[in-house]
């Protein structure tokens, strides 16, 4: 197959380029990447010498980049990884979300339907289902649930599968969407929770943890993520949303002080600041139908994969440090400064 990857650059992505390049052989992959903050072209230099890959820069909602790209190379699979992706940011400036989560989305579907592309495959998210209250840790994500977003993220997100679903039905636009839950793992871009307090902690500065650290995640291992999205290519349901979870629930001050034991720092770094406007309380996904479609179940555990991602992020200095710089910092004031 050839594949266009949108937002290989960022950290799912990147992670799912080198992951079928090892897998699968036989495929070609094409990278479209703006190169935006969360972008990094260093990030997928294990790939770049491979004959099977190519990288090309471009916006995903820029029709007069993407339409002569779907003609030239006559992708079989689209798998759209692209999007604003922070959920502090689109408090900050909602407008680049819309475009690039909702508008780029329509016009890759657009030029996939233009191109008779076999698959469209939408990366999700779980934020699009709400949350869940603290007190019921019976209760998960099912696909079958109604979206009830949050923030200017999820709602774009969710806008996004809305509007996938509407071409699966309109078009016949062969279709497939998952929805993931929390990801962690190697090239995660340092202002995410798990990267930002192992770059802190190494430097000695304070952990910055919102309210009071309850809020409960569901972490997935980037590679068991990106295996269940090449499960769904090739073996999905088209017209399907397929859940995809971790059973790796661990609430943020588990997560940070796991990280800290981990890195022999104390807990006294970890500092409590003012909580997310709109912060959903608990996110859990059920994977039955994944599992039981496709065969599908995560491999890592979560004490293993942080144990894993801590040493990446110890061996790849050089990486995180270069992005830790400019415009991060001033964001990163921004932020957490007056809190």
């Amino acid at each position: 197959m050839k594949i266009l990857v949108t937002g290989g650059a960022g950290f799912i992505g990147a992670n799912f380029v080198f992951y079928m390049l090892e897998e699968h052989p036989e495929d070609e992959i094409v990278c479209l990447d703006a190169l935006t903050y969360a972008g990094n072209l260093e990030t997928l230099e294990p790939a770049m010498d491979n004959p099977r890959f190519r990288f090309v820069k471009g916006d995903v909602a820029d029709r007069k980049a993407v339409f002569p790209l779907f003609e030239k190379e006559g992708f079989d699979v689209v798998v759209n990884f692209a999007a604003e992706s922070h959920v502090d940011r689109s408090i900050e400036d909602p407008g680049i979300f819309l475009k690039t989560n909702i508008l780029g989305t329509q016009v890759l579907m657009d030029a996939s339907r233009e191109y008779g592309v076999k698959r469209f495959h939408q990366v999700g998210t779980d934020e699009v289902y709400g949350d869940l209250p603290l007190d019921r840790p019976d209760l998960f994500f099912t696909e079958d649930m109604p979206v009830t977003a949050s923030s200017p993220y999820s709602a774009s997100k969710a806008s996004a599968d809305l509007l996938v679903m509407a071409y699966h039905r309109t078009f016949g636009l062969p279709v497939t969407i998952s929805r993931c839950s929390n990801n962690y793992g190697p090239y995660q871009f340092p202002e995410k929770l798990i990267p930002l307090m192992i770059a802190n902690a190494l430097a000695d500065k304070p952990l910055p943890v919102y309210g009071t650290g309850e809020n409960v995640r569901d972490w997935l291992y980037v590679e068991d993520h990106c295996r269940a999205i090449d499960r769904i290519l090739r073996s999905g349901r088209v017209g399907e949303v397929y859940n995809i979870g971790g059973h790796n629930e661990r609430n943020n001050l588990e997560v940070v002080k796991t990280i800290l034991a981990q890195l022999n720092k104390p807990e006294s770094l970890i500092t409590f600041v003012g909580d997310r406007k709109g912060h959903d309380l608990r996110y859990a996904i059920d994977p039955t139908k994944i599992h039981e479609e496709l065969g599908w179940l995560p491999t890592t555990k979560f004490d293993d994969g942080i144990r894993q991602t801590i040493d990446w992020y110890l061996d790849h200095e050089p990486w995180w440090r270069n992005i830790i710089s400019g415009e991060y910092q001033q964001y990163y004031e921004k932020m957490y400064g007056n809190r």
